[in-house]
């Protein structure tokens, strides 16, 4: 019997591990020249800016924090806040009616979509400022037996209610489609193994595909809220004057200086939509758990954290 070949032992092989490579990184003065440039332009348009009397900095301090501007403000948050809100619940609505078996429900939604995707918002605002001469009075009962309740449209037309309900009908349209399309990203499979075991549809919607479909709904409906925000600036067209851009037209229709009030007016939709794309960067970190491999840099520093095993442990542990 031949003794068994011996090799070098384990620690012997830790020792003679080549060292660390010290890599360089590769140069680019091209960049760091582009760098430059774009830091001096920068530097001569803010000086630029600062410099500018046309600017009127002094009319943009005076009024920046001003009392109607502030309610302006209030009235823009009121109404992205309540027509987002009415949007999400009647794009559910549609997105449900899009993927159903019933023809006529498919295509009523599908005709919901062509109209109030099809043609300008603003167009739509238009409209709805309108109804009251289009629909002088609205009943409700039986058609041509008997009417429950009279609603004379003339006598409740408020510009705020008819921006919201004309915001929120268009913004249901482009929320239909998101809803759909995170619903469909799930695989069949979940839901067929939900029913299997004794879900109903309606729960299995909201344990099973909803959660999933989160990760492919958060990001774009953050993106329409945020636009939500931005699009209340044309309710003008109802006419609705009582929000952050009207008040600021106002103003300006008064002192004869738009250019502050409009800077005026851009800082504030500025710091607005800076803590919306915070709260956005969170709810889709939330939402995006499990779904890469990648680990945070919470995960690597615990990993970091555990002693390290040598070659020789490893190959033992292989043995066993």
């Amino acid at each position: 019997m031949t003794a068994p070949a011996t090799g070098p032992s384990g620690a012997d092989r830790v020792s003679a591990e080549p060292e660390p490579i010290k890599a360089v990184p590769l140069r680019h003065p091209g960049q760091w020249f582009a760098a430059a440039i774009v830091l001096v332009l920068v530097v001569l348009f803010v000086y630029g800016a600062a410099t500018n009397s046309a600017y009127a900095w002094n009319t943009y301090a005076n009024y920046l924090f001003d009392t109607r501007i502030l309610t302006g403000m209030w009235y823009t948050l009121v109404l992205t806040v309540l027509s987002m809100i009415i949007a999400i619940v009647l794009g559910v609505l549609l997105a449900v009616m899009r993927l159903s078996s019933n023809p006529v429900l498919r295509s009523t939604a599908w005709v919901y979509l062509w109209v109030f995707r099809g043609t300008p918002v603003y167009v739509q605002l238009v409209f709805w400022g309108l109804l009251p001469a289009i629909y002088k009075q609205i009943d409700l009962g039986i058609p041509f037996v008997v009417q429950f309740a009279h609603f004379d449209i003339q006598a409740l037309y408020s510009a705020f209610i008819f921006a919201m309900i004309g915001l929120a009908l268009n913004e249901a349209a482009y929320m239909a489609e998101i809803v759909r399309a995170g619903v469909s990203s799930v695989g069949e499979g979940q839901m067929e193994a939900s029913v299997a075991l004794g879900m109903s549809w309606s729960l299995a919607m909201r344990r099973t595909v909803l959660p999933q479909a989160m990760r492919v709904i958060i990001p774009p409906t953050g993106n329409e809220v945020i636009s939500m925000l931005k699009t209340t600036s044309l309710v003008a067209a109802v006419p609705f004057t009582g929000d952050l851009y009207g008040r600021a037209r106002d103003i300006s229709g008064v002192n004869f200086e738009p250019i502050p009030l409009l800077l005026v007016a851009s800082t504030w939709y500025l710091a607005i939509t800076s803590i919306l794309m915070v709260g956005q960067y969170y709810l889709e970190r939330y939402y995006s758990k499990g779904a890469s491999r990648q680990m945070t840099a919470r995960q690597l520093k615990a990993m970091a954290a555990k002693p390290n095993t040598t070659i020789a442990e490893g190959e033992s542990d292989e043995r066993r």
